[in-house]
């Protein structure tokens, strides 16, 4: 059994919520919990796609569905009438509220994608050296820093990619496939959100990239 592949209950930030917000994201998919990360679980490779996997049905995969999770109830009620003749026209979504929809990407969608970014780069960091697995960390402070040191240290052709053994190359080939996989999915995921949530003109890339430095930010601002 692997327990780490549940869902936790959302705890929610320190802030505020609203109860329109507050609605919606206790009907949402929680964010993924990060599994206990040790050169043991990355070598799993059948634990570590099932992590991957879990994480992306739960949230990608079901993206649709939490979308429509964010919409309250209609106050209006069900209009019998609507069924009394043919709609020969598709019907109209209806719209998601801004707050809902900020708080479903900041507490759920970017919280999933950074935690499964952050078991990819462990993990890409024991294939480099199983014996320093944190590397690394320590070699980019950011979370931006670490994806593109990620690339570098596992680019066969880089000069700087090194397999010692057998199974760290087959690490590093799994971590690369998983890496290509996370884009395409990810891609796909933030067309569907600004469609429904609204186009604020940049990729799921530079939104990422945000919401990791407003969390960066955050511990300095509360201290004295």
């Amino acid at each position: 059994m692997v327990a780490w592949l549940f869902w936790s209950k959302h705890s929610g930030p320190s802030e505020s919520i609203s109860p329109k917000t507050l609605h919606s994201t206790l009907k949402m998919s929680q964010p993924s919990n990060k599994p206990i990360l040790t050169p043991q679980f990355c070598f799993n490779e059948t634990a570590l796609r099932d992590f991957l996997r879990i994480s992306r049905v739960a949230i990608d995969d079901s993206i649709i569905q939490n979308l429509n999770a964010l919409i309250t109830p209609a106050r209006a009620g069900f209009d019998p009438s609507s069924t009394a003749e043919r709609q020969m026209q598709a019907p109209r979504r209806r719209p998601i509220d801004p707050e809902a929809c900020q708080g479903f990407k900041d507490n759920v969608l970017f919280q999933s994608w950074q935690t499964r970014s952050d078991v990819l780069s462990y993990c890409a960091g024991v294939a480099v050296d199983p014996e320093d697995p944190d590397l690394i960390a320590r070699e980019a402070e950011s979370a931006k820093d670490r994806e593109r040191v990620v690339d570098e240290r596992l680019d066969p052709y880089s000069g700087r990619f090194f397999p010692r053994e057998a199974r760290t190359e087959s690490l590093a080939n799994l971590i690369r496939n998983e890496r290509g996989v996370e884009g395409i999915i990810r891609a796909r995921t933030w067309g569907l959100v600004t469609e429904r949530c609204g186009d604020i003109g940049i990729g799921w890339e530079e939104a990422l990239n945000k919401w990791r430095a407003t969390r960066e930010r955050k511990p300095s601002i509360d201290q004295p």
